[in-house]
């Protein structure tokens, strides 16, 4: 079975972006760049919702033609373009590129990838990410969490019937005092 990773940078108050939705604050550092990266290289599937996948797929899909481009981020945008990608979306009716678009039950579908397969598939997008949260479909949390307290925006956690026990499975530290954590659901007892 396919394990279900949702990872995203997050500020200290909880919010993957700020009012308007201003990401300003959450441009990673080089090395946070690279372990981005590195997710991405080791990601079976990616499912994303719609607004997600409008950013991503405006940008990443060309990135390593751009004028200037680093070689770091050339390496993500062939990585990024070469993972298997799901975009879930109720207002879409076809995509761009290689992604397979969903528009049914997101739920029954997320489940059945689960199944389906082994390896790694990581959620980005908190509104899907909360249909999964609010499923129990996640098996990890992954949170790169910048000294910044933004206010208000879109949550990285949504609200939930009933708690979820989670272990620390990792730390770590990157430049601009941005700490990555790793927590796995932990069955109920």
């Amino acid at each position: 079975m396919r394990t279900l990773n949702f990872a995203m940078n997050v500020s200290l108050d909880g919010y993957v972006c700020g009012p308007g939705d201003d990401l300003g604050w959450s441009v990673p550092s080089d090395e946070l760049f690279q372990w981005w990266s590195d997710r991405v290289a080791a990601t079976d599937l990616a499912l994303y919702g719609r607004r997600l996948w409008e950013a991503m797929s405006s940008h990443w899909p060309t990135a390593d033609q751009q004028p200037g481009v680093t070689p770091q981020h050339a390496e993500y945008a062939r990585r990024w373009r070469a993972m298997p990608k799901v975009v879930f979306s109720s207002t879409l009716s076809a995509l761009d590129g290689d992604a397979r678009l969903v528009v049914g039950d997101a739920v029954a579908e997320i489940a059945r990838l689960k199944a389906e397969g082994e390896g790694h598939m990581d959620i980005g997008g908190a509104t899907l990410a909360a249909t999964a949260m609010r499923a129990g479909l996640i098996d990890e949390y992954v949170l790169a969490t910048a000294p910044v307290l933004v206010g208000g925006g879109t949550p990285f956690f949504t609200s939930l019937d009933r708690w979820v026990d989670l272990t620390l499975v990792e730390t770590r530290t990157f430049p601009g005092d941005v700490v990555v954590s790793r927590y796995a659901d932990r069955p109920e007892r």
